[in-house]
């Protein structure tokens, strides 16, 4: 419903479509000025790092819908009471959840496959060094989505146990951005921050399928971040089942 919301709206397109456009030359002359005097930092030369930033910048689109305009976050229907009905439905509320996260990426990767498309074209993105890249690069997209979206899903169960928690959201949003690699890539950040980012799942959600296309990362040494992909995946499944369950005792209908 949410993206169906924005589709109905033209000037919030619109927004978007410059919000992207804007965003996405920042980062081209950002990075081009940084490598101005240099060859290549933290093993990315200038082709790397422009590439890897504007990959970032279309792939936070994914996730990128705004549902506080729709009144559709979650912590503003515990607010309102309208989370009963999500517990009220035949369906289970985390199949709901599932079914509305996953029209929110396919809306979102339109968005992305149409700049993608646009900045190959123009030779902002280098294209892919070969077909395993490309094949590696998608397998690890998509364990990255499922991280990302059990991690957000994570965030919004926080709001069953807390009655104002934006201040927190809005930290483990940013928290999530910088962790993943959208801000600046990982290899720029000294060696004890990256060593304390690879024990939490955020940088499986960016960084690493982003590191794959850029070639930071190479194939042969791809499928053992492949593996610690899926193995957050399965942590944070059964991490977020448990908390479902857990959530739905503290809803309470009344009068109905």
């Amino acid at each position: 419903m949410t993206p169906r919301g924005e589709l109905l709206a033209p000037p919030r397109m619109s927004a978007t479509v410059v919000r992207l456009f804007v965003q996405i030359c920042l980062v081209i002359y950002l990075w081009r000025g940084l490598y101005a005097n240099t060859e290549s930092s933290a093993g990315l030369d200038e082709t790397q790092a422009v590439g890897y930033a504007v990959l970032a910048v279309l792939a936070n689109r994914i996730c990128g819908l705004d549902r506080q305009a729709g009144r559709d976050m979650v912590i503003q229907h515990l607010r309102f009471g309208t989370i009963v009905y999500w517990y009220l439905r035949p369906m289970k509320p985390q199949r709901y959840y599932a079914l509305r996260a996953l029209g929110d990426q396919l809306y979102g990767f339109g968005w992305v496959l149409a700049g993608y498309v646009l900045c190959l074209a123009v030779g902002v993105v280098p294209p892919p060094a070969s077909p395993s890249v490309a094949g590696v690069f998608a397998v690890s997209m998509l364990l990255g989505q499922l991280v990302l979206y059990y991690v957000m899903m994570l965030v919004d169960l926080l709001c069953f146990w807390t009655l104002r928690n934006e201040a927190a959201l809005l930290i483990l949003v940013f928290a999530q951005n910088l962790l993943s690699g959208v801000y600046a890539p990982l290899w720029y950040f000294p060696d004890w921050f990256i060593t304390l980012s690879s024990f939490l799942p955020f940088q499986a959600t960016l960084s690493v399928p982003l590191s794959i296309y850029v070639g930071r990362i190479e194939v042969a040494d791809a499928f053992g971040q492949l593996a610690v992909q899926a193995v957050w995946v399965v942590l944070l499944a059964l991490l977020t089942r448990r908390l479902w369950d857990l959530a739905g005792r503290r809803v309470v209908s009344q009068g109905g």
